[in-house]
């Protein structure tokens, strides 16, 4: 048994240790915001937050996180500056990436409440997004920029 919390709440799964946190979220969890892409941490679809960091669930085995807090993005509240910018700048197009992005935006600004457009691209560098809207993410960033989350959220 793996005990571990997500979205603040306690989780205890049976799975096997090295079973991928991805599908322990999607699966055994039932949260299908977190999406699937390489299988190979190559594309950032599956962006979760470890403690506060984002990690790759897709090759982070579930023993990893232990005792230990994940956000996905279900646990991103709809009032997040984060998600609000999004809106405001259009940036979904198919949308399959957005959550491993506003999962990495979120981990940049709590780090970086006013990041440039250098840690900005070199933070969101690792997600890919086929429909290439980066101009607007990166719009969307600074909008969110140096806007403190409401109700204790990242």
């Amino acid at each position: 048994m793996i005990e571990f919390t997500v979205n603040g709440k306690p989780q205890r799964v049976d799975v096997a240790p090295e079973t991928p946190l991805l599908w322990v979220i999607r699966e055994q969890l039932g949260l299908t915001g977190t999406k699937f892409g390489c299988g190979k941490a190559l594309c950032g679809a599956c962006t979760v937050h470890l403690d506060g960091r984002a990690i790759r669930s897709c090759v982070t085995p579930v023993s990893a996180v232990a005792g230990k807090a994940v956000v996905t993005i279900e646990g991103i509240p709809d009032s997040h500056p984060v998600k609000e910018a999004w809106i405001a700048e259009d940036v979904p197009q198919c949308g399959w990436c957005q959550p491993g992005q506003i999962m990495a935006a979120t981990a940049l600004l709590a780090a970086n409440p006013q990041p440039d457009d250098t840690a900005i691209d070199d933070a969101m560098s690792g997600i890919i997004c086929r429909c290439g809207t980066y101009q607007r993410i990166r719009k969307a960033i600074h909008r969110a920029a140096g806007k403190r989350p409401s109700g204790g959220a990242l």
